[in-house]
């Protein structure tokens, strides 16, 4: 048996998680060609680019959690809990509203174009701002809500979304924004994989090949982290223009596709 699709998948998830150019356009068209997974392997190759961001915020994680008694460490925490609570709650009630997440590929596309263009906007209004780096109460807030917008409207991005939802309300350096949102979404994820991994074993629908789960979770975890570092390296001297583009450029290749019939 082969498992170059599921190296290609695990690689697709790595890089794609957490830049901002969505996890699930990506996986989505893969999946056209390579043949659809199951929701417990999404799940699974997910878990492992969240792996490698928490790998990277590990020495940050632990100095937050052992720092209660620092004022400042204090607050960025606090902050951190907030968000992820009001993501957990609206989370909560969007799935009690039976919201079921497009399966076709052209609002997808719409997303990524929409996004995209929003991204330029939204980094042209940011730059206009004072180089702020603090994260204000309005912020976390907001980043909690935009996790919840993206998990609504797939092909919006998580990161996206989050990023320049801190930018736009007053964090706007580029690297604290980040971190911010990374951090809030690392919980985040951690519990949604959960919750859905959890309801999965609930209703006897684990049946996979363990092999080539493996080997998407482990391509997954290590592209993750090699994606992750250079975004962060790249953010310091660059804005997030060239995603945008990329956006529009993938998203509009994604719509041509369907209106040809390619994918659907």
């Amino acid at each position: 048996m082969t498992y170059w699709p599921d190296l290609l998948l695990g690689v697709i998830e790595g890089v794609t998680e957490f830049l901002p150019i969505s996890s699930t356009g990506h996986l989505l068209l893969a999946e056209q060609w390579l043949g659809a997974r199951s929701d417990t392997y999404n799940i699974v190759i997910q878990a492992g680019a969240i792996l490698a961001v928490t790998l990277i915020y590990w020495k940050r994680i632990v100095g937050l959690l052992t720092g209660w008694n620092d004022p400042e460490n204090r607050d960025y925490l606090l902050k951190l809990t907030v968000a992820f609570l009001i993501t957990a709650v609206l989370g909560l009630v969007v799935k009690r509203l039976g919201f079921e997440l497009p399966t076709t590929v052209q609002p997808v596309a719409w997303a990524l174009v929409l996004g995209g263009v929003w991204m330029i906007v939204a980094e042209w209004l940011a730059g206009k701002q004072e180089d702020r780096a603090v994260i204000l109460w309005r912020v976390a807030i907001a980043v909690g809500v935009a996790q919840i917008i993206a998990g609504i409207f797939p092909g919006t991005s998580r990161s996206g979304a989050t990023i320049f939802a801190a930018m736009l309300l007053g964090t706007s350096n580029r690297a604290a924004a980040t971190e911010f949102a990374f951090l809030v979404g690392i919980p985040t994820m951690y519990a949604a994989s959960g919750y859905e991994l959890f309801k999965q074993i609930g209703s006897g629908g684990v049946n996979e090949d363990w092999t080539a789960l493996g080997v998407a979770f482990v391509v997954s975890t290590v592209t993750a982290f090699i994606s992750v570092k250079w975004l962060l390296g790249f953010i310091q001297s660059h804005r997030f223009t060239a995603f945008a583009i990329y956006r529009l450029v993938f998203g509009g290749v994604l719509l041509g596709l369907a209106a040809m019939g390619l994918v659907v």
